[in-house]
């Protein structure tokens, strides 16, 4: 079996040492009969999804470098949350490649009960997608409810002037020249069909 490690920590402050993560991984692959052939580092936030290290060990796993990755815990992998988790566990699969984790005896995506736990996890995300659209629309609704006007504020228009320059028999491209308003808005506001001339 040949195994890729992965290590994350967010900072090497307060103590964070990548280097005790692997030295852990790198016992627990040989305890397994694993050849570890490639170790994976990321300094960076799990919150953040462009990880070099992360990047090189996906890329990896599609070409088949590997057949399986140790990680220490799910939460080394990716703190982005539930819905990019699945995908990363669904491209590793796709790739014919096995993730476990240290800490989580359960996370074994070769055991018989991956494609649940795949399944579960990915009716979460989608749990959870869902709860993000409903409090956005509920926040929408309730700052229109407030008077909050969305989308591009209305252009101030000097109706009197556009007005009179339409009486003229001006086209609406010409007015929108002389105003420096577009035409739509004089079309819109002032319910007038375009003339190709003028």
């Amino acid at each position: 079996m040949k195994a890729a490690l992965y290590a994350r920590v967010s900072t090497t402050d307060r103590g964070q040492d990548v280097e005790t993560q692997l030295v852990a991984l790198r016992t627990w692959a040989e305890r397994l009969g694993a050849e570890v052939v490639v170790e994976y580092v990321d300094q960076a936030s799990g919150s953040r999804a462009d990880r070099s290290g992360l990047r090189a060990l996906l890329e990896a796993a599609h070409r088949r470098a590997f057949d399986t990755v140790l990680v220490w815990a799910l939460d080394r992998l990716s703190r982005e949350g539930i819905g990019p988790m699945v995908r990363y566990l669904e491209r590793l699969k796709a790739a014919g490649v096995v993730l476990k984790s240290h800490e989580e005896s359960w996370l074994d995506t070769a055991s018989p009960v991956s494609d649940l736990l795949l399944a579960v996890f990915a009716w979460v995300a989608r749990q959870e997608h869902a709860r993000i659209q409903a409090r956005v629309r509920a926040g929408v609704e309730r700052a229109r409810a407030a008077g909050t006007q969305f989308g591009r504020p209305r252009a101030i228009v000097d109706a009197g002037r556009v007005q009179k320059l339409l009486d003229q028999g001006l086209s609406v491209r010409e007015v929108a020249r002389r105003t420096g308003y577009s035409r739509a808005t004089i079309t819109r506001r002032f319910k007038v069909a375009q003339k190709s001339t003028g």
